[in-house]
């Protein structure tokens, strides 16, 4: 072993006595989620069905039930519980991992990235704002966070070609998909549902919530921009330094522009045009038939299946790029499991709902100016242990928009409270699914993350709090 490799190992072991391993800060959430059953009182609210099919809370059915603290048994059933209950992500994370491995065997992705490399060899910087605000749109449109796990894959050998690291692939996705869900410009799954449950006209308000989307989506292009250029011009730079897959990637994906460009054989032109037509399919499904993750898994299998063997690869071959794109991605599914653990917890020992109340309760103690930001911080804290955008609407805001009306907060301010604490903490919590997904298949670990991400986070907390502020100050209504 050389000096370079031993000062890259010592610094691996710095940052992992810095940060536990994902899976004991996960475990210790679980425990203390388990523990605190036994000392907050179990309480419940009564659920109502929504017009649109979905079930709600009754904010006004609030009561103490028996107390039933989770036991041993409970506890030790709680990752795998969690692992059942979060299914959906999990397998669609694998079936993600395993597509791309195949496509990746096919050699279209390295044609690609050699093609794109030298177009952008010379302004590799304009590819991330293109991409940023391509991905926001459709995110602000029609609310898929989640997209950030197909687009990932994608345009991380694409970064890694264009001198820049795994960091910057995940940010790309994350950072942009969060900007326009957050905002939710015409998002059907936190503006339209919480405008719904408010009974506040659907889409209203969206002239203030443009303006959010370009806030915050200019902060997080010009802070990726600022981090990318820093690491293209010197790579010690890099959060992923010391990382040994990352050096790995930047030998399979760096190459040398002076020599032949690459080509696409007639094979490989058209499994690229079919997989474009399965991302067509994809779209499609999403925008007229409500698609989500389990449909979106199932045309995966079907593309990585039909891509492989237009490009000419063996039934076996194929198969054993789904296992090493399965392989590749485990820690990422596992993470999804262990994050839902905590609120298995929560839900068994019947806890849940007395945190809403009691949040909801202490929106009403802040000044009447800071409001709204009261409920902001409620919102964002009590995302971490419901991270689905549908379910913390369903839960919170039938206690949240009725207080509004007691505090002088409006309702339409009290929908963007609910969306910026949901939205901005998405890609901050463990406990959140597909941010951990997501994360596994950069190949980036939490802990570097967050070294990256949270001074934009008190940027966006500054852009949030100033907004509402705004809002409230103006009695806005939309």
């Amino acid at each position: 072993m050389n000096m370079q490799e031993t000062e890259r190992d010592q610094e691996v072991d710095e940052v992992g006595t810095r940060m536990p391993h994902i899976y004991v800060i996960l475990f210790i959430f679980t425990a203390i989620a388990a523990l605190a059953t036994h000392f907050i009182p179990a309480g419940l609210y009564d659920r109502v069905t929504l017009a649109n099919g979905r079930s709600a809370i009754d904010p006004d059915s609030y009561r103490q039930v028996a107390a039933s603290p989770v036991g041993l048994e409970d506890f030790m059933m709680a990752v795998p519980r969690g692992l059942a209950d979060a299914s959906v992500v999990v397998f669609f994370t694998f079936i993600i991992g395993g597509m791309f491995m195949v496509i990746r065997r096919t050699g279209i992705i390295d044609v690609a990235v050699d093609k794109l490399t030298r177009r952008f060899a010379t302004r590799s910087i304009l590819i991330l704002p293109v991409l940023m605000v391509t991905f926001a749109v459709v995110a602000t449109l029609i609310g898929t966070q989640e997209l950030a796990l197909v687009y990932v894959p994608v345009i991380l050998p694409l970064m890694i070609a264009l001198r820049f690291d795994s960091i910057t692939a995940a940010g790309v996705a994350l950072l942009a998909t969060t900007a326009g869900f957050t905002s939710g410009v015409l998002n059907p799954i936190n503006t339209g549902l919480g405008q719904t449950i408010a009974e506040l006209p659907l889409y209203s308000g969206a002239g203030l919530r443009s303006l959010l989307f370009i806030a915050l989506l200019a902060a997080a292009i010009l802070y990726i921009t600022r981090y990318a250029i820093r690491v293209r011009n010197n790579p010690e730079l890099s959060l992923m330094v010391g990382d040994s897959k990352e050096i790995e990637k930047r030998a399979v994906y760096q190459h040398d522009l002076s020599s032949a460009a690459m080509r696409f054989n007639q094979r490989q032109i058209l499994a690229g045009l079919t997989a474009l037509g399965f991302f067509a399919v994809m779209v499609w499904g999403v925008l007229t038939r409500g698609w989500f993750m389990m449909e979106m898994a199932g045309l995966f299998v079907l593309m990585g299946i039909s891509v492989g063997i237009i490009s000419g690869l063996s039934t076996a071959k194929i198969c054993d790029a789904f296992n090493e794109g399965f392989r590749d991605v485990l820690v990422g599914a596992m993470i999804v499991g262990l994050a839902r653990a905590v609120a298995v917890m929560l839900e068994q020992g019947q806890i849940m709902d007395t945190l809403v109340n009691g949040l909801g309760g202490l929106v009403g103690s802040f000044p009447d100016t800071l409001s709204a930001v009261g409920m902001f911080i409620t919102q964002l804290g009590f995302n971490f242990v419901i991270p689905s955008g549908s379910g913390q609407a369903l839960v919170t805001m039938p206690i949240m928009a009725p207080l509004s009306d007691i505090i002088g907060v409006t309702r339409q301010n009290a929908v963007l409270a609910y969306q910026l604490g949901d939205g901005l903490s998405n890609i901050l919590y463990p406990t959140s699914g597909y941010f951990m997904a997501t994360l596994a298949l950069a190949g980036v670990g939490w802990d570097r993350w967050i070294r990256f991400f949270l001074p934009l986070f008190g940027i966006w907390v500054g852009i949030a709090i100033a907004f509402l502020v705004f809002a409230q100050v103006t009695n806005w209504i939309g």
